[in-house]
């Protein structure tokens, strides 16, 4: 991962959630059956000064039909318990909007 990259999705994740992001690492997530139908990077961070969470997962992907990347930031919880499961709640949460974009 290049330094711009994890700049980015730290500010990506500062901004949505708070606190303070470091870099971890990075996670393959691919294609399961019945579990996810992206493939891709999730970069980890460790958060500090939140108050609900420790760890936060970010990544960016183009939407269907789209060409700008969209960047996304989730944080680690009970049901979020690692990259597949933030891929799945994010996917989730495009689904209930219906796809809508920045």
């Amino acid at each position: 991962m290049t330094i711009a990259v994890a700049d980015q999705l730290k500010r990506v994740i500062e901004s949505q959630h708070g606190g303070n992001a470091t870099f971890r690492q990075s996670l393959r997530v691919y294609n399961a059956p019945k579990q996810s139908e992206w493939d891709g990077i999730v970069h980890v961070f460790d958060l500090t000064d939140h108050p609900k969470s420790r760890r936060a997962y970010a990544w960016s992907s183009t939407i269907s039909g789209g060409s700008k990347p969209r960047y996304f930031a989730v944080l680690h919880s009970n049901r979020v318990a690692g990259p597949l499961e933030a891929v799945k709640a994010a996917a989730t949460a495009i689904r209930k909007s219906g796809s809508k974009s920045d």
